[in-house]
């Protein structure tokens, strides 16, 4: 690891430096909703833990303007029921704003193919479940974790930024930019893509672009979506999903190809919403653009770390793993690792704290098959669908279609998508 010392004394000296505090159980690095979410959860388990957040970010999302409070936000999340289980044992799911969450009632996938498209179904009803998914903006879920935050007397949230990280035997330290250490047993980064936690563990990772950008927005639809998330696999325009808001409202997730991503950033939300009617007219009529218009986009990308932990830290969220946005799950999987990292500490052995190298090591089994699963099936499908010859067409819609009509395999699917078995 960068910076690790091999004497013990050494790192015990570094934390005597003007500033330190007493350590704590867990230091989180990160700001984001899967790190807040592994504060509170840790923290209600009896662990001091220790949140340190960019300088920037003090005043949290909850703080945003009285328009931007009630505009709609353009990053939503579809989360599963494993997401929502540990939302709600924190106290936080029944903090959002339910009027603002929508319940995903089913998913209607349809191919490339005009002449005989593949077409694959999923409901709540057949899957035996309440809901196949629940669609949360960005800001309400943040709002509900910094309100949550405020009263949790375990949780100590530092601002600033980290510049060096220090390991052995016994503890972490870090060191950050205003001379303090941060000390714990743990070091969780949680600090998203290109984590900074992660590069000082020398973790290297596979990493691919796709020559995609999701391209995020939100419009009114004409008619009712009845709770079903749209998703369209072209052969020349990318992967299209509408996913449910509440009432006639619908959030567009649009993974484009690079020319084409860039053609529409320009223009304006109403064109857009125009080109989309060749997919959305038949199902959700016209599509009219929410006040206030803001369409944005980000690159699409890969990342598979080679590890998930190092000595003295473990990596959750997308510092873990960074997926094709295609099956909605990137956010999950990132609320399943913070599920199976307490579960690990809340099981440990009597003689060893939240960093030991054994916690660790099962933390990382516990992650591996679901991680690689996902990896293996979003790349597989984003290649697939990527591709516009025609022999691959056809095969990628008869298996559509066979999906559809095979009650034991899906039912399978759902229950990967749901994370739990049915």
């Amino acid at each position: 690891m960068n910076g690790t010392s091999s004497h013990p004394s050494s790192n015990a000296a570094a934390r005597k430096i003007a500033g330190a505090s007493s350590p704590s159980d867990i230091c989180i690095v990160g700001n984001g909703a899967i790190g807040k979410t592994a504060a509170l959860a840790l923290a209600q388990a009896g662990l001091r833990v220790t949140l340190l957040a960019p300088a920037a970010a003090a005043a949290g999302p909850s703080a945003a303007s009285g328009v931007e409070q009630a505009s709609w936000d353009v990053r939503v999340y579809a989360v599963n029921q494993i997401a929502r289980d540990l939302l709600s044992s924190i106290k936080v799911w029944d903090a959002l704003d339910a009027e603002r969450v929508a319940v995903v009632d089913g998913m209607d996938v349809t191919g490339d193919d005009e002449n005989h498209p593949g077409h694959l179904v999923f409901d709540a009803y057949s899957a035996h479940v309440d809901a196949l998914a629940w669609i949360v903006e960005d800001r309400n879920l943040n709002a509900a974790l910094d309100a949550a935050l405020k009263f949790s007397p375990n949780v100590r949230i530092v601002n600033g930024r980290a510049v060096s990280l220090r390991s052995d035997l016994h503890g972490v330290s870090l060191q950050l930019e205003s001379g303090d250490t941060l000390d714990a047993s743990l070091l969780v980064g949680a600090d998203g893509g290109q984590s900074w936690v992660r590069g000082q563990c020398d973790i290297g990772l596979d990493y691919r672009a796709y020559g995609q950008r999701a391209i995020v927005t939100n419009f009114a639809c004409e008619k009712a979506h009845q709770g079903v998330a749209y998703q369209w696999f072209t052969a020349t325009e990318g992967i299209v999903a509408l996913l449910p808001l509440p009432g006639q409202r619908v959030s567009l997730v649009w993974s484009a190809p690079d020319a084409l991503a860039e053609t529409l950033m320009r223009q304006p939300a109403a064109q857009l919403a125009q080109h989309l009617g060749k997919y959305a007219a038949p199902v959700l009529g016209a599509l009219t653009p929410l006040e206030p218009e803001v369409v944005r986009d980000f690159p699409l990308t890969l990342v598979k770390p080679h590890a998930m932990t190092a000595p003295r830290v473990a990596l959750i969220g997308d510092a873990a793993h960074v997926i094709h946005p295609l099956a909605g799950h990137g956010m999950n999987l990132g609320f399943a690792d913070v599920v199976a990292l307490l579960k690990v500490i809340n099981e440990r052995e009597q003689q060893r704290d939240c960093g030991d190298a054994r916690v660790l090591s099962r933390y990382a089994r516990a992650r591996k098959e679901e991680v690689l699963l996902m990896q293996l099936a979003t790349d597989g499908l984003a290649r697939l669908f990527g591709t516009g010859l025609e022999p691959l067409r056809m095969v990628r819609n008869i298996g559509l279609n066979l999906v559809n009509h095979l009650p034991v395999l899906k039912r399978r699917l759902m229950a990967h998508a749901l994370g739990k078995r049915i």
